[in-house]
């Protein structure tokens, strides 16, 4: 063959993911730790794999699943500090910790589950083995190297918090990251700012811009 080949649609998109950080119900309105516009995101995040989840080779999810973590919860009968400590949230097994009815029942071809004993801001630190009962759980990065996957999009809740943890793992991982601001919802003005500067000194590409929190 010779001349120029200009790529295809889908080879040009066949070794990017979707990343679904957290979009649980208590994380959203009426749950224990609740984040502003959190079930407008995840709708938002409905509607945009209805438009675009062929421009993914893989669509996962992360999920909070906290067994005994320590000290990230609050102990009982103190305030949370909302930095390190926090009110209980996204008990494995229990509601809160389900996906938001908003995000409806998207195909997902793997779900991560991360702080089963202890903080888990990271999607990077979860694995396939929810309750880490079993050997062969595979955690994120080896997954998405595993599936051919070179490149990233990152959207859910917080963006202050665990969007902005995966979204630096990923880039520090190697995979050259985009977070779709437009698709997550933060926790504070100030936190999310710092987060964004964070995440674009990291090398992400920052797409949009997050809803006010």
């Amino acid at each position: 063959m010779t001349g120029n080949t200009r790529a295809t649609p889908a080879a040009r998109r066949e070794h990017r993911a979707l990343i679904i950080v957290d979009v649980q119900n208590d994380f959203c309105e009426g749950g224990t730790l609740a984040v502003p516009g959190g079930a407008a995101v995840a709708a938002s995040i409905r509607r945009f794999l209805t438009e675009h989840r062929a421009e993914y080779s893989a669509v996962v999810a992360t999920r909070d699943h906290h067994i005994d973590p320590g000290r990230h919860f609050a102990a009982a009968g103190t305030e949370p500090d909302y930095v390190t400590t926090w009110p209980v949230h996204c008990r494995a097994h229990t509601p809160g910790a389900e996906p938001h009815p908003e995000l409806g029942s998207p195909t997902l071809d793997a779900v991560f589950y991360s702080g089963q004993y202890d903080d888990g801001y990271s999607g990077f630190d979860g694995t396939t083995d929810a309750d880490l009962a079993e050997a062969g759980g595979v955690a994120l990065g080896d997954w998405l190297r595993d599936q051919g996957i070179s490149a990233v999009d990152v959207v859910g809740i917080a963006t202050d918090h665990c969007v902005r943890a995966t979204a630096l793992d990923a880039a520090t991982a190697g995979f050259p990251t985009r977070v779709l601001l437009e698709h997550t919802a933060g926790v504070a003005a100030d936190t999310v700012a710092t987060a964004l500067d964070q995440m674009r000194a990291a090398g992400a590409e920052l797409v949009g811009t997050v809803p006010h929190p």
